[in-house]
């Protein structure tokens, strides 16, 4: 029933930008904390942003000032703009939702592949 589905990736150089989208269905989108986490190959998959109910955000180290976390409530989507591309930032890259409480579900799109090289 909730369902999460990204686009955007593709093939990128380094040094270039890429928007990421996520759109959401089945759940009140509006109450949900959003996420974007990456998982590249051989390695675990690790969170790169957050963004509250609230707005609020959140960044890993490794993407914070180059990456920028938003939603679109009226359209129940969330974005990730993605600017000065490295090739460590390939992955793929996932969607994530769930409300902000102790022991609540979190629901996962399928994923969107982001290559970096030139």
């Amino acid at each position: 029933q909730v369902q999460l589905v990204e686009s955007g990736g593709g093939l990128v150089q380094p040094g270039g930008s890429l928007r990421l989208s996520c759109a959401a269905s089945g759940l009140i989108f509006s109450r949900n904390a959003m996420a974007w986490y990456r998982q590249a190959p051989g390695k675990q998959r690790e969170l790169v942003a957050v963004i509250s109910s609230g707005d609020s955000t959140n960044y890993a180290d490794a993407v914070k000032g180059r990456f920028t976390i938003s939603r679109d409530n009226a359209k129940n989507t969330v974005y990730l703009q993605m600017n000065r591309l490295k090739p460590e930032d390939t992955a793929v890259y996932y969607c994530n939702a769930a409300r902000e409480r102790i022991g609540a579900r979190s629901y996962w799109g399928q994923g969107t592949a982001v290559t970096v090289s030139s």
